[in-house]
């Protein structure tokens, strides 16, 4: 500012200097004062006209100038230019760092598990990210600023929207579910800004499944312990009122302990199935002889056969293959019961006087086969991926009269899950069923 008011005044001094010295030398007829005022007044224009040229190329800058650099670095233009310079990198860092910002919360939301949509006052997409997109169906080249209301047709979505009541949520379909592959999607809106509105989808379908198992499992339980129970109190009220022979009586004793006997042995499978599924996995200090497990298995086996068919003259044909001289890592009363139960299903599903198959080898590439195989019934295809549900059974008559509890295949996938384990079933209608395991090489100890 002192420069502006020094240059100024210098110039006017410059000025009258000038318009004296024109005077004087060249003795024009007029006062030397009026000389000096003349020489000011243009000097003064002058600087004046510089004054506005660079004012003027400073407004041009601010305008369209770059602001990698200052319109100009002296006087009081200078600093103007270089402190607007300063304000407009501010505000420009600023907007960078919004910008940043908002891109930060937009990567969040994409990255959500949870599909988000935002939409405007009216109802209007203005964002969504890719698990939105594969909730509802959306594109985002087509469907942006488009009514979600055209888009998500759900009947109890448009009443839900429409009720502008989101203390809630809502299930619907999700554009992906099929009859054989249901999708359930929760949905809930929450209001924001200036009547916004943000949309939050979830998958529940595994929620959804697990609750329907536990309901089914819950009855399942209560119905394989109340018939049991019901036969029971039926002898015992039969013990109680009637008088009966010895014979009479010996014979509702037998059948009240194979009830109870049944009732014990769902629990055992119970207790099992919990154990598996709330114990750590069997680590490596136990090991399971094969061996010694197929003569076990041979020895149960006979002896099974002969408890279910007691007054058959030809019981099961049993082949055992020990080819495996090796070990099992692992558990080995997991794996004891994971095997136990495969062959116990094949006799209790193959008619007398069938053929029942047990082996076990080494693979070429060091892991281990156990497989049991039979020639009963079959079991047709639809059945096959729903096995190893809890309580799920092919023939509930005949499984419930072989003593069956419908949690056998269900404990030798657990087994075979926490010992890395493959179970595979092979089954023909009409020619029978295989079931194998394959442990891989961690699992199999050779002898040495």
């Amino acid at each position: 500012m002192f420069w502006r008011f020094f240059s100024f005044i210098g110039c006017q001094l410059v000025g009258a200097l000038a318009g004296w010295s024109l005077v004087s030398s060249l003795h024009i007829p007029v006062d030397s004062l009026l000389g000096v005022l003349v020489g000011v007044m243009l000097c003064s224009l002058g600087w004046v006209l510089v004054d506005l040229s660079r004012g003027a190329h400073l407004l041009h800058w601010m305008r369209l100038g770059d602001t990698s650099d200052v319109a100009m670095r002296t006087g009081l233009w200078g600093e103007v230019s270089s402190r607007v310079r300063r304000l407009i990198r501010a505000k420009e860092q600023l907007t960078r760092d919004t910008q940043a910002q908002l891109q930060d919360f937009l990567s969040a939301f994409q990255a959500s598990p949870n599909g988000v949509i935002l939409l405007d006052a009216d109802g209007q997409i203005e964002w969504f990210n890719k698990t939105a997109a594969a909730h509802f169906g959306l594109d985002a080249d087509r469907d942006l600023l488009q009514q979600i209301g055209n888009l998500v047709r759900d009947p109890g979505f448009a009443n839900y929207f429409a009720s502008h009541s989101y203390t809630g949520e809502i299930t619907m379909p999700g554009r992906q579910s099929t009859p054989s592959r249901p999708v359930i999607l929760s949905v809930n809106l929450h209001p924001y800004g200036e009547g916004r509105l943000l949309l939050l989808s979830r998958d529940v379908t595994a929620l959804d499944q697990a609750e329907a198992m536990r309901r089914d499992f819950v009855a399942n339980v209560s119905h394989e312990i109340r018939t049991p129970l019901t036969v029971l109190g039926g002898f015992v009220e039969t013990l109680q009122t009637l008088p009966l022979s010895e014979v009479e009586r010996e014979r509702y004793l037998a059948l009240m302990a194979q009830q109870a006997e049944r009732m014990q042995t769902l629990v055992s499978d119970l207790l099992i199935l919990s154990r598996l599924e709330g114990s750590p996995l069997p680590g490596t200090s136990g090991c399971l002889s094969m061996p010694a497990l197929m003569r076990q298995l041979e020895q149960d086996g006979h002896a099974l056969s002969a408890v279910l068919n007691p007054n058959v003259d030809h019981l099961h044909k049993m082949i055992f293959g020990a080819f495996l001289d090796a070990e099992l890592v692992g558990s080995p009363n997991e794996l004891l019961s994971a095997m136990s139960n495969l062959m116990g299903n094949a006799i209790r599903y193959t008619p007398p006087a069938g053929e029942i198959r047990v082996k076990a080898i080494l693979l070429a590439d060091g892991r281990a086969e156990f497989s049991v195989s039979d020639t009963g019934p079959g079991i047709a295809p639809e059945h096959i991926p729903r096995l190893t549900e809890r309580f799920y059974r092919v023939d509930r008559s005949r499984s419930r009269d072989t003593g069956g509890t419908g949690l056998g295949l269900a404990i030798v996938k657990h087994v075979a899950q926490r010992h890395g384990a493959d179970l595979k079933i092979e089954s023909t209608p009409g020619k029978g069923s295989t079931f194998t395991l394959v442990f891989p090489s961690s699992r199999v100890k050779l002898p040495l």
